[in-house]
């Protein structure tokens, strides 16, 4: 299964959503500002992608934290990002044999060309 974590109001979910559907893709859309994410989901995504593709230092949340609250994200990310999911970098796209963070239509091609 195909699925696409993200937030409705974003544009890149928005491009990254159309873009399977256009090309018919199946995939499952989670809302991260609705329905949240799991320790343990973030810690794949860690593994898979490392902490710096996780955090979005272009977010309003990031800009919006403080020095102390930046050092602490830096310093053990998870925690925060359960409690701030726009802090997650989006969308994360999962595959059967892939992770990917951001968008990008040649990249998301490559990720599905095996996952079918």
């Amino acid at each position: 299964m195909i699925r696409i974590y993200g937030i409705a109001s974003c544009d890149t979910c928005r491009k990254a959503r159309q873009w399977l559907t256009a090309a018919g893709i199946e995939h499952e859309w989670i809302d991260l500002r609705a329905d949240g994410t799991s320790r343990e989901r973030l810690e794949q995504w860690r593994d898979a992608l490392g902490d710096a593709a996780l955090i979005n230092k272009r977010s309003k949340t990031w800009r919006d934290f403080d020095a102390e609250q930046k050092q602490a994200t830096e310093a053990d990310p998870l925690p925060v990002l359960v409690d701030n999911p726009t802090l997650i970098k989006r969308p994360i796209l999962e595959t059967p044999t892939a992770t990917l963070a951001g968008f990008s239509a040649s990249r998301y091609e490559a990720a599905l060309a095996g996952a079918d």
